[in-house]
Formats: C-alpha cells, structure tokens, sequence
C-alpha cells in the first residue's frame, strides 16, 4: 500500500471527489479525517466503510471559510492520530451568473469558500509539515481555472487562484521536504451533475471537447490524488494535473 500508516485531512470529503479521495486514501493504508458542512449522514457513513478497512477515521462539521473552524479541526486530528501528513483540499461550491447580474455575496461566498478555504486549512497545517519536513498537500482545481468559463467568473477566479496558491506554496515549501501540486478535473459525474436539470446539455456540450469521449468519475481523480500523495510522486511539486479525458486540448 502506498499510504500505509500515514494520517490525512480531506476537506469536503462527505460525496462526489471526496468521497473518493476519502475512500482511495484509506485503501491505500491512510488514516482519514473528512470533513463535511452539510452531509452528516454520508460523511459517517463514509467514515464506517474506513473503519471496516482497518484504519482509523474521523468525520468532523467545517466551514471551510472559517479561519477558526480550520485551526480546530487541525487540533483536533493531531490529538486523535498523533501526526499529520497529507491534505487534501477540496471543499467547494459554486454559484453561477454572468458577471453583469452577479451579486457581491454570490462573488464573495464562492471566493471565501473555494480560496480563502483552502488557505486557512494550509495556513493551519503548513507550520507542521514544516517541523516534521515532511507533508504532502494536494489542492483540487479545475481545468476551468485554466482556461475560464462563461457564467463562472466567481469559480474560475476562484480556482485560478488555487493554481497560483498551489506554485507559491511549492516554493515556499519545497526546502522542508514538503510537495504541493495541484489536480484539475474536468466534467466529472457526481451527484451534482446527476441531479443537475441541465445534465444532458451540460454533458452534451463536454463530450464536443473530451477526446477520450467519457465522461469521468471521481475515482479518476482519487487515483491521482493518491499518487499524489505518495512516495511514488517525491520529485514532484508545483504541478497541475488535468484529469479530464483530452477535454482542455
């Protein structure tokens, strides 16, 4: 196993890719703290089938927006596990509209959320990392902070940004044995895009640019982030990887 005996926080980790990327770590041999805001049940359900693999889970309510909320949790999973080694950041939203009608609360949550979120759980678990020099953190974008997306400047910006972050990072972090890369999905079936009204337009458009011609599944990206993670992947930092079938070509 790739992960065998490390310990890892995975911020909206209750469904869609961190659910995955929950489960992916844990059969790898990784301990796992996933966090959710909404999905209770889904988060302890997910934190039972760790459990039922031998390896040691928490399932713990965050804001990721929260500055606090992540020095808590931080605390908190070093108290339970003893040691930190892998984050995942992942939480997310989105909330979409053309610029021209988009709202300051519809640009602020999404910034706060996507972002800010991923810097105050960083900002908690890089002093770590640091100390120990060692630490792998790995933020999920997306190939539309790449390249932009028409009614998304709110989420684009947002994970443009976390590219930015994600290179500083690697600099910053680099000489304490820390990596820090970044992984960029494109359309992926989650629960939100099954529940979606527009599903068959939105996956009707994607395949006009997927090469490989499917759409992917959130497992596709857990197996990245997996690697990520690992040892197999110490000679890399300040990556972005895009798992997205050809669709940014």
């Amino acid at each position: 196993m790739l992960l065998e005996g490390k310990n890892a926080i995975v911020t909206g980790g209750s469904q869609g890719i961190g659910e995955a990327v929950s489960l992916e770590l844990a059969r790898e041999g990784a301990n796992v703290c996933l966090l959710y805001r909404k999905h209770e049940s889904e988060a302890y359900q997910i934190r039972d089938e760790i459990t039922s693999m031998g390896r040691n889970a928490l399932a713990l309510k965050a804001d990721a927006s929260s500055f606090e909320d992540a020095e808590k949790i931080v605390n908190q999973t070093l108290a339970e596990f003893g040691r930190l080694d892998i984050l995942v950041n992942n939480a997310g939203m989105n909330w979409d509209g053309v610029s021209w009608k988009m709202t300051e609360e519809q640009w602020d949550r999404v910034i706060e959320v996507n972002l800010k979120g991923y810097f105050n759980f960083t900002r908690h678990t890089a002093p770590h990392f640091k100390e120990q020099n060692y630490g792998k953190i790995i933020n999920v974008t997306s190939i539309n902070g790449l390249r932009g997306k028409f009614g998304q400047s709110n989420y684009s910006a947002s994970k443009a940004g976390i590219i930015g972050f994600t290179k500083s990072l690697a600099k910053e972090l680099g000489a304490f044995g820390v990596n820090v890369n970044a992984v960029a999905p494109g359309l992926i079936e989650t629960s939100m895009l099954r529940e979606s009204d527009a599903r068959d337009k939105i996956v009707d458009l994607a395949m006009g640019e997927i090469v490989l011609k499917r759409v992917g599944l959130p497992e596709d990206v857990a197996n990245v982030v997996a690697f990520l993670a690992s040892e197999k992947a110490r000679h890399i930092t300040g990556e972005v990887i895009k798992v997205d079938g050809g669709q940014y070509i």
